[in-house]
């Protein structure tokens, strides 16, 4: 009897073993497909964002107009960024079921890709009217664009980039980095607006006061 029982807990322990080590594949085949999945949907959504930035605005105002500041990426952008992966790296690691929440991040792609429309319709529809820098000066081609996506919204390129912003976040289960993402973007529009339509309202004076009556700014909760 005793000789059975050793035999039976001898082939239990194998049998656990063999469970455990499948799950331990099946665990790093999963890890590997989801950060695979979507580091390279985060890849791709920052270097066709910022890529197509800086076309353009070669294409609108020129290849001796359009400097580095074009492609958008300052160091208080790269840290975020980096914080960001750091994030993803650790949760991952860690509490890697939290990434595999598929609709989430699913989500988060789809805002990526509106946020990306929405901004490049923005740009386009403005033409040279578009710099991504605040204009002081009023310059003899800068009107003031009420058609298309601006028809209904004042700054669709703010729209469009906080879209895009915390869809990244979104995209990669972050849930640190959405939040952080969603506070810091949104405050800088709120700085950035009435510093912009300051002068805006100075190139347009009532034109652009009965525009704004009629339109939202493109972020919430900011006028």
């Amino acid at each position: 009897m005793s000789f059975m029982m050793h035999h039976y807990a001898e082939a239990e322990s194998h049998l656990s073993s063999l469970v455990s080590r499948f799950s331990s594949i099946t665990s790093s085949e999963m890890f590997s497909f989801t950060a695979y999945r979507q580091l390279s949907q985060m890849l791709l959504a920052v270097i066709f964002f910022h890529g197509s930035e800086y076309i353009l605005a070669i294409s609108i105002h020129g290849k001796n107009n359009a400097t580095l500041k074009s492609l958008l990426i300052s160091s208080n952008y790269i840290v975020a960024m980096i914080c960001s992966l750091l994030e993803y790296l650790v949760e991952i690691y860690f509490f890697p079921d939290m990434k595999k929440h598929w609709v989430i991040s699913n989500t988060g792609l789809f805002m990526v890709v509106v946020g990306e429309i929405i901004r490049k319709l923005a740009i386009i529809t403005a033409g040279k009217s578009f710099s991504h820098l605040i204009k002081r000066l009023h310059e003899d081609d800068h009107v003031l664009i009420t058609h298309g996506v601006y028809k209904y919204i004042r700054h669709p390129s703010y729209c469009g980039f906080l879209i895009w912003s915390v869809g990244t976040q979104i995209m990669l289960c972050n849930p640190l980095s959405t939040l952080a993402f969603a506070a810091v973007v949104w405050r800088f529009f709120q700085l950035r607006i009435p510093y912009e339509e300051f002068f805006l309202r100075q190139f347009f004076g009532v034109e652009y006061e009965e525009y704004a009556k009629r339109t939202i700014s493109g972020v919430p909760f900011i006028k």
